[in-house]
């Protein structure tokens, strides 16, 4: 059984905390937040774009810590699960790998790749996994796309459309930058990394984008540069107005057929073929949060590395929307 020290009572930390429950061989053990109501079970104030809220929880049988050092230090803690905001992810994982515990860290895994590397290192010197939770690659209409791209059932990618908007968040403002990296990261990390995971790191990056207040890309429109010649690009930002639906999908064209998503559809993904049929795939996997969870304590378990949620590959994925930002920014083509 893999314990489980949740940091972090947020919605992320909540989303973890239910999908838990349904992850094999593994349990959670403690958490860790300075909320006094959240320590007594009571997370009905977080809310979030899916999930129904937190609710009433009940904590028999899990210790819950007001300070993040006294998880650390729980004997009953295999796997620290770091939910806090990204510009923490670098200090609690470096302090939980040092502390002797395996470390799912949300993405992206720092704003900044010199902590990235520092914090591979220091997982490598105390023999930890150190993971990070890029949850699309386990959504199963991404699954899908990965699937059928590896299967070469029809033909190669010849080109991909990634897509990712959101209203602008209330709470914004340029100064929260530091928090959170802007939507150029925070937001389109998640399509930059998928990008990755399906094709491998470009060769480079042309982007164009909208800059705002405090000279913030809050939209970003890529073009990934392969060897192939596929035609593969992403945008996301959060300039649509208020109460405008979170909405995310893809366009893929393959040789010889085509792969349409768009969460606003309500609808699962339909493949096109080249005899004018169409229908609905069955799509691999059923949550996204589980699948990357159990992946997380199946690899801890077995002792391994995990290749999906691999450290190395989320710094570069990081590495690429920093590339992005550079582009917009110098109005050019930047080579990775």
């Amino acid at each position: 059984m893999v314990r489980i020290g949740i940091v972090g009572v947020g919605f992320m930390g909540v989303t973890h905390f239910k999908a838990i429950d349904k992850v094999k061989g593994a349990k959670v053990t403690a958490i860790a937040t300075r909320d006094a109501k959240k320590l007594r079970g009571d997370w009905r104030a977080v809310q979030g774009n899916f999930g129904g809220g937190g609710g009433r929880q009940d904590l028999k049988g899990i210790s819950a810590h007001a300070e993040v050092e006294a998880l650390l230090e729980d004997p009953n803690v295999d796997l620290v699960d770091i939910c806090l905001p990204t510009t923490m992810h670098y200090d609690w994982t470096m302090k939980a790998l040092a502390a002797g515990k395996h470390v799912f860290v949300e993405k992206p895994i720092s704003l900044d790749l010199k902590q990235a590397e520092r914090m591979m290192a220091m997982a490598k010197k105390h023999k930890r996994r150190l993971m990070v939770a890029h949850v699309l690659r386990y959504f199963p209409e991404y699954r899908l796309v990965k699937s059928l791209v590896e299967g070469k059932k029809h033909g190669k990618v010849q080109a991909a459309q990634f897509k990712r908007v959101i209203s602008q968040p209330s709470w914004w403002d340029p100064k929260a930058l530091a928090r959170t990296g802007g939507p150029a990261i925070d937001l389109h990390i998640h399509d930059a990394d998928f990008v990755q995971h399906l094709f491998g790191l470009p060769k480079a990056v042309t982007s164009s984008g909208f800059i705002r207040r405090g000279g913030i890309v809050e939209h970003i429109d890529t073009h990934y540069d392969y060897a192939s010649g596929s035609a593969i690009s992403a945008s996301g930002g959060w300039l649509s107005q208020q109460g405008c639906p979170f909405e995310h999908g893809y366009d893929v064209f393959f040789e010889e057929a085509t792969l349409k998503f768009n969460s606003s559809w309500g609808q699962p993904p339909v493949l096109l073929t080249k005899d004018g049929k169409s229908k609905n795939p069955r799509l691999p996997g059923t949550d996204g949060f589980v699948g990357e969870l159990q992946e997380a304590v199946d690899a801890i378990k077995a002792g391994k590395e995990s290749k999906i949620l691999s450290a190395r590959s989320a710094t570069d994925s990081l590495r690429m929307c920093l590339k992005e930002i550079e582009s917009v920014r110098r109005g050019r083509k930047v080579r990775l």
